[in-house]
């Protein structure tokens, strides 16, 4: 990710089940909610401290298998640096930081 990247604009579209981020170099990417509960970095939904890293992230948020269909309740931004959603299952510990919602990014059809 090239430095300084910060989000431009954030948008919790709930009937339609995605969250779009338009980046400061103009790239918007939507996350399907669901895909998005499933990548949660938190040790918890990694499976402990010894899960946590970039090289277990996933590579594609779109082969995410969701358990069921989530919806974000309410998403709160982390300092300057990441954003924590409520999701509708309880779940808040997740923090989403700018770099890895960036690389979370679904790739298009160009890409």
């Amino acid at each position: 990710m090239t430095l300084g990247i910060k989000p431009r604009g954030i948008t919790l579209n709930k009937n339609e089940g995605y969250l779009e981020i338009t980046w400061s170099d103009d790239k918007v990417c939507q996350y399907p909610l669901s895909e998005l509960r499933e990548a949660c970095p938190c040790v918890e939904c990694r499976g402990g401290h010894e899960r946590m890293g970039r090289q277990y992230d996933p590579d594609d948020i779109l082969t995410l298998t969701p358990k069921r269909s989530y919806t974000i309740k309410t998403v709160d931004l982390v300092g300057n640096y990441a954003l924590m959603p409520t999701w509708d299952d309880g779940h808040h510990t997740g923090i989403y930081t700018w770099d890895y919602l960036r690389r979370l990014c679904p790739k298009t059809e160009e890409e």
